[in-house]
């Protein structure tokens, strides 16, 4: 498969300007000179590296003119893929490029499975995984800090620090098995109180990545934040006011929201996943105790929980019944209609939230947001400034490595610790470094490999 000539619409689906034809392989000139026709009569074969020719993309069988196109050459190694690539920039609606894809592959090219390009560039040694799987998230950012973070693991950042990392260990490793392979000949032996100093140093370092992993990982994949209270505590409100939309239908009937709404929005970087749901109580009508049910089950699931109380009506059992369902779970606690209401103070709320974070809001004036949002960022951030270069570490793969190699570099240092032998040390070290290698695609397995460039959309 790694020996094919493969092809693929580059382009987002829907109607654009352009569209683009990728091909890469060692045929992909080729295939290109059967199906382009340049204006100067020049073939695609003979083109200049980084060079573009106008012409028709023609059907290599019969002749007929599919669509006008630039062909773009770029040779093998300094593509994408490492290989002869060459992009068809045509029209950029779906069927001139279902068209042009379709000539092309009866031309000698086949389809390309779903980040087929960019698992080229990691086999052809252009990029390592981790920076593989960067592109994916450069791709999907949705907020400037979350692309921030993924280019920085694209230009390496990460890739950096687990291969340092992982040399660190090496080098322990082969003290250790150097001393047991030869034990008769003179070298200088590695004292354990040298060998716990720098193992000591490797966990630290390896414990501060994990910290961050946390914010980091919000930063890729965004906060789910579930939005629960009573019926017209002030809910769907609040999701418009943070939306900037009429997002949710706000009546004063209760039981109007029926059903889960998400949003994604921006609080200063961090893409938020916000789910209104129905207002929590017992119902009779059937519709209603599905939202509700639906609003429970993604109270279970979500790593925020935004409690709105309101200050108009006061403290109700349905509240006492909600506040028990938030047990355990991250919540912020928002007293809304603080403009209209007097029966529940913040004093009060903060009696009965024990532990909570309680917020003054007015959702439909407005009122609070500013401090919700802050409070959102402290929760993410952990009350600490981040600056995105340094955050590192945000996909789980990632994360359960490191959490492994950590796990290992502990025992090594118990068993050193407890005296015991240095091939047991030996081992754990080895232990660590491979889960490290991971990150990077070093010590990963072809399974592995697989399934993450199956995330990729077709034509990357």
């Amino acid at each position: 498969m790694q020996g094919d000539t493969i092809a693929a619409i580059a382009t987002a689906v829907g109607v654009g300007g352009i569209g683009i034809v990728r091909i890469s392989g060692k045929e992909a000139l080729a295939v290109a000179d059967r199906v382009f026709r340049s204006k100067s009569g020049m073939k695609v074969s003979e083109q200049p590296s980084y060079s573009a020719r106008y012409g028709e993309v023609i059907d290599s069988e019969s002749g007929e003119v599919i669509d006008e196109a630039l062909a773009l050459v770029m040779r093998a190694p300094r593509s994408y893929t490492r290989e002869d690539v060459v992009e068809l920039h045509c029209h950029g609606g779906p069927l001139p490029l279902s068209l042009v894809l379709q000539t092309v592959v009866k031309a000698g090219a086949r389809v390309a499975e779903p980040g087929e390009f960019t698992q080229r560039a990691f086999f052809n040694g252009r990029i390592d995984l981790a920076q593989a799987e960067a592109v994916c998230d450069v791709i999907r950012a949705q907020t400037e800090t979350s692309l921030r973070l993924a280019q920085g693991q694209l230009r390496g950042l990460l890739s950096q620090t687990a291969k340092s990392l992982t040399a660190r260990l090496l080098e322990l490793e082969a003290w250790l098995e150097v001393g047991i392979d030869f034990p008769e000949d003179d070298i200088p032996e590695l004292r354990n109180e040298e060998l716990v100093v720098r193992l000591q140093s490797i966990e630290k370092e390896i414990t501060q990545l994990l910290a961050r992993g946390q914010s980091g990982r919000v930063l890729r994949e965004g906060l789910p934040a579930v939005i629960v209270g009573k019926p017209n505590a002030g809910k769907s409100s609040l999701m418009n006011a943070l939306t900037g939309t009429q997002r949710a239908l706000v009546t004063d009937i209760p039981g109007t929201t029926r059903d889960v709404l998400e949003e994604t929005i921006n609080v200063g970087g961090v893409p938020v996943r916000l789910l209104d749901t129905a207002g929590i109580r017992e119902t009779g009508d059937l519709v209603e105790r599905l939202g509700v049910e639906a609003a429970k089950e993604r109270l279970d699931k979500a790593e925020l929980v935004l409690l709105v109380l309101d200050a108009e009506r006061g403290w109700e059992k349905e509240d006492e019944e909600i506040l028990a369902l938030c047990h355990g779970r991250n919540t912020l606690v928002l007293l809304n209609k603080i403009d209209i209401g007097t029966a529940l103070t913040v004093d009060e709320v903060e009696a009965r939230c024990h532990g909570m974070r309680v917020l003054p809001v007015a959702a439909k004036q407005g009122l609070g947001l500013e401090k919700l949002e802050a409070a959102i960022l402290d929760f993410v951030y952990g009350g600490k400034v981040q600056s995105s270069e340094h955050i590192g570490v945000s996909n789980a793969r990632h994360l359960a490595a490191l959490e492994a190699a950590r796990a290992n570099v502990q025992a090594a240092l118990a068993t050193v610790k407890a005296g015991l032998g240095n091939d047991l040390v030996s081992s754990d070290i080895r232990a660590a470094r491979l889960e490290i290698g991971k990150i990077s695609g070093e010590t990963v397995d072809d399974a592995v490999i697989e399934r993450i460039f199956q995330d990729f959309c077709i034509g990357k």
